[in-house]
């Protein structure tokens, strides 16, 4: 079994070509405006709730760990049974995170953080695969297609490698960073299962370590999905040919074309929230507060406890609230079980279309 060992970062040669220079500043100008647009939504919680959730579906996808977007919203309530996969993407989202709470506090991304992030993703404390055996295989053919490293003493040393290069700051663009320690924590596989996807995390954590992002909201996951042969074909021919200008510059496409799409997506859903104040202004003025349009926002389930907690208004008071904006169409409702649920259906229609 021929292993390959990837080489310690900084990489010796340039790999900022004019291709990939030039590249750069489009999908870096994407993604400032990605970061200035977020900022037309006041309560950044909106965003994260709805776009962490829908990188954790894409993400674990690429794993062939399918659910769906109402699975999810259920499961997120505790108002269904959670299968198998819907609570793996629910660990995919507490993973991501806590890894978004750790940089926040602490400014750093740490080997440590990102074992963290992997127990949380996985569940268990296996940490940093020990035992040797592990390869990677096409999933049509069964064949061998790469053998990370094997020895333990090797796979920490990459990691603390990774980590220093993640932290010192260095003169190359941090979204070409971005793509070579990708493409490093992906060969050095570190542990038993969830490397893709603690991979993916490390993305969007490094963004707003180098202060691109302010909260996590850039997920190329529904890229990969859609250019998914080129990904683990751009990863090889790196690892087996030293290609880097093609891999990088598929890197930073996404980020390119997934911040445009997420600009559109925010500014869908901030449409829509005005939409839904005038309506609410215009038809019930009684019941309209900001907060409460930001509740409404929040999940596209809404139950009367949402009312109660974030309103301070009694059981009745927010019953008859949902009541009311359900006759005027801004929320549909729904039993489930013992309990009453109203659907913010535009919200809900727009977030499964997207991105």
């Amino acid at each position: 079994m021929t292993t390959f060992t990837p080489k310690n970062l900084p990489l010796k040669h340039t790999i900022e070509t004019t291709k990939v220079l030039k590249k750069a500043i489009s999908a870096n100008r994407a993604l400032a405006k990605l970061n200035g647009v977020a900022k037309i939504i006041p309560n950044s919680t909106i965003l994260i709730n709805s776009l962490v959730l829908q990188e954790a579906k894409d993400s674990s996808e690429i794993e062939n760990i399918i659910t769906t977007h109402d699975e999810l919203y259920r499961a997120s309530l505790d108002i269904s049974s959670v299968t198998n996969e819907t609570k793996e993407v629910q660990n995919y989202q507490q993973a991501l995170l806590k890894g978004f709470d750790l940089i926040k506090e602490n400014k750093l991304l740490l080997k440590k953080y990102i074992i963290d992030i992997q127990q949380e993703l996985e569940q268990n404390d296996a940490g940093v695969r020990k035992q040797s055996g592990t390869v990677l295989k096409n999933a049509k053919t069964g064949e061998v297609v790469f053998t990370p490293p094997q020895d333990y003493q090797v796979i920490q040393d990459l990691l603390d490698n990774i980590e220093q290069y993640i932290n010192e700051p260095n003169d190359i663009d941090p979204l070409i960073n971005m793509a070579i320690i990708h493409y490093q924590f992906e060969t050095i596989h570190p542990f038993y299962d969830g490397n893709g996807r603690t991979g993916r995390i490390i993305n969007i954590l490094y963004l707003i370590l180098k202060d691109l992002l302010d909260i996590p909201i850039l997920y190329m996951s529904r890229y990969i999905i859609n250019h998914k042969a080129d990904y683990y074909r751009l990863l090889q021919e790196v690892r087996t040919e030293d290609k880097w200008e093609e891999w990088i510059l598929y890197m930073l496409d996404g980020v390119e074309q997934t911040s445009l799409e997420t600009i559109e997506l925010i500014n869908g859903i901030h449409s829509l929230m005005n939409e839904t104040k005038d309506e609410i202004k215009g038809k019930l003025p009684k019941i309209y507060s900001k907060d409460l349009i930001e509740i409404l926002f929040m999940h596209p389930y809404t139950k009367i406890e949402f009312l109660v907690d974030s309103l301070g208004v009694t059981r009745q008071t927010a019953s008859r609230y949902l009541k009311e904006l359900e006759t005027i169409g801004v929320m549909e409702s729904i039993q489930i079980k013992n309990s009453k649920f109203f659907i913010n259906k535009e919200l809900f229609s727009m977030l499964q279309k997207s991105i």
